[in-house]
């Protein structure tokens, strides 16, 4: 592998994260909270580290391999979450320790939502603004922005690196043929989403401040508020209603949005097997059994706010986002595992969600089928075909790679549910919080149902392992760890 060309690409990147401290800098100034400095002090941090990293090897330009890719993404990954906990050290109140600090940082860029500050209500607005901004960068990834204008500086082999970021078992469909158009084209959708929904949180009721904070997390599925009671804050149900049609537009495959976009008929979606299983296994199939088992056990509540706290409660479940109207823990106990388990097949492959996705449940239901079909008829041949991002797609050439991917999820939960128990987390505890952090969702149950600032040192480590593999989707960060990718 070529390291120069490696190290020449992580720093150019550094230096473009360097820049997004200028925005949360203007904030702090705006509002006059007084927490200028940190900004500045990691915006002088990580450009520094990114010029020592790119100056050197500012003319090592070479196509990077597919193994390259890899490391790219996981390196650059794995110290941005680390330079993105910088603001947090560098505060004066409130004093965040380093491993809170790393935490909040790597549970806001990879979307999971997970927190151990309280009293948010009380914190300085620059970094409120700042965790929401985190999710919206970590959202679409900050990589996937950087192959767009990576042509400017000469640098190719961006489909290397676009097939490590994105997420889904099949990679190789773009939405054009230069991957630097394919990621101007994402991340063009996902600026025209955000605005969008901006205005509308706006007019409906919230501040400007909250609105484009709130929309930061919303189309990212990060599920981070600028309050301590989340949406319940607000109190207004446009509001609720707006999140939850963000909710969904973000957990949408955003190749199909682009199609739709281009002026091709609504009928994209509805053409999409993925998308229709998403809506009506995902979504409604759920939000009936809350809605009939609400109904029994809450007597006091209206059918109305019945049906409007199912669908919350589900959507916001069911695309990883982890908002709330309410605690969870309010539920019956069925229905917070019926919740959380909803998250393991999170959205649509080309989201920003998180968990399984659901074209890998559906191609794993189907190759069960198609066994089941062998055993009566073993000389028959059975082929799997399904409509995918409008393309009618053989789907046996992935079903090797995706119950690869299955056994090592399962692999790496377990692993993780083992160490957080060994560190003294109840085994309830720790398997929602296992379950929070790999599907990238964010709340849990049990002792940390609201937030995480009790969980002792050594599992905060192990959670941001977790949401480092749920964010990557396992193979990304999995594969650095196996003999053979290291050889020549």
């Amino acid at each position: 592998m070529d390291f120069k060309n490696i190290i020449r690409i992580i720093g150019l990147l550094f230096v473009m994260f360097s820049i997004t401290m200028v925005i949360p800098g203007l904030v702090s100034l705006f509002y006059q909270d007084k927490t200028e400095r940190s900004f500045i002090h990691t915006f002088l941090v990580t450009l520094l580290v990114g010029l020592i990293l790119w100056v050197p090897n500012k003319n090592r330009n070479r196509e990077l391999s597919q193994k390259e890719g890899f490391l790219v993404v996981s390196l650059f990954w794995v110290v941005l979450g680390s330079l993105g906990s910088l603001p947090f050290i560098f505060l004066d109140q409130p004093n965040i320790s380093v491993t809170d600090a790393f935490f909040e940082s790597f549970s806001g860029l990879t979307t999971t939502g997970a927190t151990n500050l309280i009293q948010l209500n009380d914190l300085p607005k620059s970094i409120l603004f700042y965790r929401q901004m985190l999710q919206w960068l970590g959202g679409m990834g900050i990589i996937v922005l950087a192959i767009a204008i990576f042509p400017l500086f000469g640098i190719s082999g961006g489909f290397q690196l676009y097939k490590a970021e994105i997420s889904g078992p099949i990679k190789e469909n773009k939405i054009h043929p230069r991957a630097s158009k394919t990621a101007k084209t994402l991340w063009s959708i996902y600026i025209l989403l955000t605005i969008i929904c901006t205005i509308l949180l706006w007019i409906a009721g919230m501040d400007f401040f909250d609105a484009i904070s709130h929309s930061f997390s919303i189309i990212s599925l990060g599920g981070f508020s600028t309050h301590d009671e989340n949406i319940g804050y607000f109190k207004n149900i446009w509001i609720n209603d707006i999140v939850l049609f963000f909710l969904l537009v973000s957990s949408c495959n955003f190749n199909l949005h682009f199609l739709v976009l281009s002026g091709k008929s609504l009928k994209i979606y509805w053409n999409d097997l993925e998308f229709k299983t998403f809506i009506f296994f995902q979504v409604l199939l759920v939000v009936v059994v809350l809605i009939v088992s609400l109904y029994h056990s809450s007597g006091n509540k209206s059918i109305l706010t019945i049906i409007h706290q199912s669908f919350f409660q589900v959507i916001s479940s069911s695309t990883t986002a982890g908002f709330s109207i309410d605690n969870i823990e309010t539920l019956p106990l069925f229905l917070q595992m019926l919740l959380l388990f909803s998250t393991f097949i999170g959205g649509c492959s080309g989201s920003v969600g998180g968990g399984l996705k659901v074209i890998r449940i559906l191609l794993l239901f189907f190759q069960v089928s198609t066994e089941l079909k062998r055993l009566v008829h073993p000389n028959a041949i059975y082929t799997i075909k399904i409509n995918y991002n409008n393309h009618r797609i053989l789907s046996e050439k992935n079903i090797d790679t995706i119950w690869g991917f299955f056994s090592s999820y399962v692999l790496i939960f377990i692993s993780s549910l083992l160490l957080l128990i060994s560190t003294g987390v109840d085994e309830f505890s720790a398997f929602s919080s296992i379950v929070a952090t790999l599907n990238n969702f964010g709340p849990a149950l049990g002792d940390f149902s609201e937030n995480f600032i009790n969980m002792n040192f050594a599992g905060k480590w192990i959670l941001i392992f977790t949401m480092l593999f749920g964010r990557l989707e396992i193979f990304t960060l999995l594969i650095l760890f196996t003999p053979i990718f290291w050889k020549k």
